[in-house]
């Protein structure tokens, strides 16, 4: 059933059933109180399908082979591996298919997140429900579920379709997974408007959501693809794959490369065949050894092997990578969408003030862990020397259904509260939330306190509801007395008092005007305010009724209650604006605590700052409803906080900003999270509280829920770029020198100074020892100072590639120098040949440590530590080389031949020319940068 197909449909073809009376929306379904027949259901379950979401239809297997060779820089390594065919190496021509099958494979393994994203929404759906059939109630599979099913549900239930609420007592529903919200909403079968968001919508029961406490009762409206969470695994479903910075930059850089050699080919073979006079066959040969020499076959095996390596190094830092090019990606992010709850917040509820009459008190430490106190002025408040704050300690506690446990992470664990010990076996060390996160940040705030309900007993109880927002207790203490003991939202509190508790702890004269500024003034800071009241009772009262409470109360005091900041985070989000980040916060909050968190955490500076408007624009999602395309765009990027978003909502914004050309990193724990992870350039999720849907849908998962993570993960992606960059520029000179080798010598009419068989040896054994050294190298001091990089940037500025001719030109100029200097003094010619390979590879051992650092001097001890592997790969190059020189079987093989100290000594000192040559040129080029003037 479409939207347009739903009887709930209005003028706009969109079902508002919160809007409508329940016995409207019964009607409009072609229900009853009763339920349905068996009959109408089977045949509605006929006409609408079954309450599950249907998996996609799956792309061929062939197909999905085939996509992961359709990569220039594959094509480049097939064409290699081609030639190497065409000269007759077999054994090369083996290996290049292997690392292009084992590419292919890793992109099969890496792909198909959008898929199991959805396996893991289906995952969320309830497995049986309670519904009325022929007036009975019996339990069925949530798959036989059909619109206009009466279905019930209690605390602990998952909601199997979406209901929309005919009754409900108590009803509490935690849709954090769905909007965001850290706090269980308030349900209620009264209408709300049709424009209300989805986090609004207080007389829906969503599919997928968790009952938290009380019963209710619903009829089904939506389900399957219909539903909310439904249309999520659309959403997902059609978010298209983006590419990779890092994809976009090779895969130019690939075909430029690919057109430049295919072009030199052409020019070499003209100018042999017309100027020289070579024969056919010859220049045919001399083709395929300059193009086996040009191809830089082991790059695409280089940029795998590097991202790799980055992988392990981030699961070291907690950032697991699920997709290898989402490493360097992270390098190129410039704005970070984060969610707020659970992501830059604990997803804790902690109480941070306290406002009694006399006193304004501060609570330290965040989360449930009872770590922190109750200060005065900035000391710790004692309750024996302030008698009002153990009265609202009391009440907070005893008037409180939530238990903080400790776990021990063996099975064991103990509790605040008299209860005795609870915690599920196995569960980490830590402290752990029995019941309601506002209870528990009551609970915490006695243990800070110091108060000690052992001794305490609960008599009778008025249990919270949402049209009264207060709960009451009987409670009797130590000595016998009885007290009755209220908490729940102030105005609803307030008006039930007379009296209020002085500083002596002693009942006073209500001042109502001081509590109004107070709930406003502790409201503006975006907490959540309670209230709490008490008063006595009769030593013989047993029950306990609401009209028990309805005057005469006296108010103890005011508790103002956040999902706090994480401290690392703060801490994250400056360090990412130093490195010219951006950090929006999208929640499904309200606006006012959005806003609140988002000052406190820097994402927008203080009201009233010097460099900031008084009251910072924050974009909500009615607004969003409202605003077009280019509308969005035009504000996107100067909007930071975007509250009571829609999952539409989410992927709008990233796709607002993308086509402003950021690169954008989002975050999220909840199912709502998945498609704006899936349509970011890096989805992001939260390992230990994000759902399984949103990290099937992400990148990179953060083991440990840390916001600071991302900044550590972005540090490491700008490192990788950097040795990725690095080994680039290290690599292309390798190939170069030798084309040029060939190029020159056909262009000149000379003898070929290398055979093709003796390229592919100095090909193989720098891939093997020195192209993987750089991959390890440490970060560069500037690394998280410096803006973003430009994602449509090459992978070499133009400086980076007059360097690669530079090199280029002086290792291969140096190459041919000693061999034709050796073929003058007398030696054969497999003696030159085996010098020029020589200085060929000892040539690309000096240039390594040139590249060890992109723009700063090489010319420094600094050069020689930091990294151990240039030392192994240096160690093993030579040994490899010593072989080839000595060996009389790589004589056979290669037509190499041994030679002297004197050619050692010669390639030797050539070497470090080289090496000085370039740094002056660095030198030169860090000089321009420095008279140039700023942009």
């Amino acid at each position: 059933m479409t939207a347009s197909d739903s009887p709930l449909a209005t003028a706009t073809d969109e079902p508002t059933p919160w809007a409508l009376p329940p016995q409207a929306v019964l009607a409009e379904v072609g229900s009853s109180d009763a339920g349905l027949t068996a009959d109408q259901a089977r045949a509605r379950l006929a006409e609408v399908g079954s309450n599950r979401l249907a998996p996609p239809a799956r792309t061929p297997w062939w197909r999905r082979v085939l996509s992961q060779f359709d990569d220039v820089l594959i094509y480049i390594l097939l064409v290699s591996a081609v030639l190497k065919a065409i000269v007759g190496d077999w054994i090369d021509f083996t290996v290049i298919l292997a690392v292009a099958v084992i590419n292919a494979a890793i992109g099969l393994i890496q792909e198909g997140r959008a898929e199991k994203a959805l396996d893991g929404i289906r995952s969320m759906l309830s497995v049986h429900a309670q519904v009325r059939r022929d007036g009975a109630w019996t339990q069925i599979d949530a798959d036989d579920l059909v619109p206009g099913d009466v279905v019930r549900v209690r605390s602990g239930d998952r909601v199997p379709a979406d209901l929309r609420l005919l009754e409900g007592v108590n009803l509490r529903v935690d849709e954090s997974a769905l909007t965001g919200e850290s706090v269980p909403a308030s349900k209620s079968s009264d209408p709300v408007p049709a424009g209300a968001g989805v986090g609004d919508r207080s007389s829906m029961l969503f599919s997928g959501t968790l009952v938290s406490a009380g019963t209710g009762t619903g009829v089904v409206v939506e389900t399957g693809e219909t539903t909310e969470i439904g249309r999520i695994q659309t959403l997902i479903s059609e978010v298209d794959s983006l590419e990779t910075p890092l994809s976009r930059t090779l895969d130019a850089f690939g075909k430029k490369l690919a057109v430049l050699i295919l072009v030199m080919a052409v020019v070499m073979v003209v100018i042999g065949r017309v100027v020289h006079g070579f024969d056919t066959p010859e220049l045919i040969s001399a083709a395929i050894g300059f193009a086996v020499a040009a191809v830089p076959e082991g790059l695409p095996a280089l940029v795998t092997i590097t991202l790799a390596l980055g992988v392990q190094q981030m699961a070291r830092r907690r950032a697991i990578t699920r997709r290898l090019p989402a490493v360097e990606t992270l390098g190129s992010v410039t704005t970070i969408c984060s969610d707020k709850t659970g992501t830059l917040t604990k997803n804790e509820m902690t109480a941070r003030t306290v406002r009694t009459a006399a006193h304004q008190y501060a609570v330290t430490g965040i989360g449930y862990a009872p770590d922190g106190e109750v200060d005065l002025a900035g000391s710790p408040a004692s309750l024996a020397e302030h008698p009002d704050l153990r009265r609202l300690a009391e009440v907070m506690t005893l008037c409180n259904d939530a238990r903080i446990v400790r776990s021990t992470g063996e099975g064991g664990s103990g509790t605040d509260g008299p209860d005795g010990p609870d915690a599920g076996e196995g569960d980490a060390p830590g402290w752990r939330l029995v019941g309601e996160p506002t209870e528990g940040a009551l609970r915490t705030l006695g243990l800070k306190a110091g108060f000690d309900p052992t001794g305490w007993r609960r008599v009778a109880l008025v249990p919270f509801e949402s049209e009264n927002k207060y709960m009451a207790t009987l409670t009797q203490d130590p000595d016998g007395g009885l007290h009755v003991l209220v908490k729940g939202a102030p105005d609803r509190v307030l008006d039930r008092c007379a009296t209020q508790t002085g500083a002596d702890g002693q009942p006073e004269p209500l001042d109502r005007d001081l509590w109004y500024e107070q709930i406003d003034a502790i409201g503006a800071q975006g907490l959540r305010v309670l209230a709490a009241a008490r008063t006595g009772a009769a030593p013989d009262r047993t029950t306990l009724a609401p009209e028990d409470v309805d005057e005469g109360l006296e108010l103890v005091g005011l508790v103002g209650i956040v999902d706090p900041p994480r401290p690392e985070a703060i801490e994250a989000i400056a360090q990412c604006q130093d490195a010219g980040i951006t950090v929006k916060m999208i929640t499904g909050d309200h606006s006012g605590t959005a806003l609140a968190i988002a000052r406190e955490m820097g994402i927008v500076p203080p009201a009233g700052t010097e460099d900031g408007a008084p009251a910072p624009q924050v974009l909500t999602g009615a607004e969003l409803e409202a605003m077009s395309t280019e509308e969005l765009r035009a504000v996107v990027e100067d909007v930071d906080v975007y509250a009571r978003t829609s999952p539409e909502h989410k992927i709008r914004i990233v796709s607002a900003l993308q086509s402003r050309g950021q690169v954008v990193a989002m975050t999220g724990d909840g199912v709502n999270d998945a498609p704006a992870l899936t349509q970011a350039d890096v989805g992001v999720a939260m390992g230990i509280k994000g759902t399984e849907a949103t990290k099937e849908a992400a990148e990179v998962v953060l083991a440990d829920d840390n916001f600071a993570t991302i900044e550590r993960a972005v540090e490491e992606g700008r490192r990788i770029y950097d040795n990725l960059r690095k080994s680039v520029l290290f690599l292309l000179p390798t190939n170069g020198a030798q084309s040029l080798v060939i190029l020159v010598a056909v262009l000149l009419g000379w003898a070929l100074p290398l055979q093709p068989v003796q390229v592919l040896w100095i090909n193989m054994v720098t891939a093997v020892t020195l192209s993987l050294a750089l991959a390890n190298e440490r970060a560069e001091p500037d690394i998280m100072s410096r803006a973003p990089r430009d994602a449509k940037a090459s992978i070499l500025t133009a400086a980076y590639l007059r360097r690669v001719l530079l090199v280029s030109v002086l290792i291969g100029g140096a190459t041919m120098a000693v061999y034709f200097i050796e073929r003058d003094q007398g030696m054969s010619v497999p003696e030159a040949q085996t010098t020029a390979v020589t200085m060929l590879a000892l040539g690309q051992l000096a240039y390594l440590f040139n590249c060890r650092f992109l723009d700063r001097s090489s010319i420094t001890f600094a050069v020689l530590r930091g990294n151990r592997a240039v030392w192994y790969s240096a160690g093993a190059l030579v040994a490899l080389q010593a072989v080839f020189v000595y060996a009389p079987f790589m004589h056979s093989w290669f037509g190499s031949a041994p030679i002297g100290l004197r050619e050692w000594g010669i390639t030797l000192g050539l070497s470090v020319v080289v090496f000085l040559l370039v740094e002056a040129a660095k030198a030169f080029g860090r000089s321009r940068t420095a008279s140039a003037p700023p942009r």
